[in-house]
């Protein structure tokens, strides 16, 4: 079963998961730089909440960035975080991680 998986993986042009770690600094932290499943599906339409940013509250510590499962945060020219809501699960990691509470929880309306 694994090893049919990860044929599969092989197979794909780009990686979608942790095939695609790289390891930074010199303690060798490792993050994954590929979107998770959400790339494959349509996820966004799982929300049932979404999370959004005031950006005047944020700090740029990248925390939320750090703890998105999905890598669903980029970041602007000023360094604030971006949530790509199509790949957003709306799981409020990224919530629960910001040290200064500038990421809310919203009712996704599905419009």
């Amino acid at each position: 079963m694994v090893k049919k998986v990860i044929e599969k993986i092989k197979k794909k042009k780009k990686p979608v998961g942790i095939e695609k770690i790289e390891y930074l600094g010199k303690e060798g932290i490792p993050y994954v730089e590929a979107k998770g499943n959400s790339v494959e599906r349509d996820v966004g339409s799982w929300r049932v909440f979404r999370p959004v940013v005031d950006k005047k509250k944020c700090i740029k510590c990248r925390q939320c960035w750090i703890a998105c499962p999905e890598s669903a945060i980029t970041f602007d020219k000023d360094g604030k975080p971006i949530i790509d809501y199509s790949i957003c699960k709306g799981c409020m990691i990224c919530a629960e991680n910001c040290p200064v509470k500038c990421i809310k929880k919203v009712r996704e309306t599905h419009e």
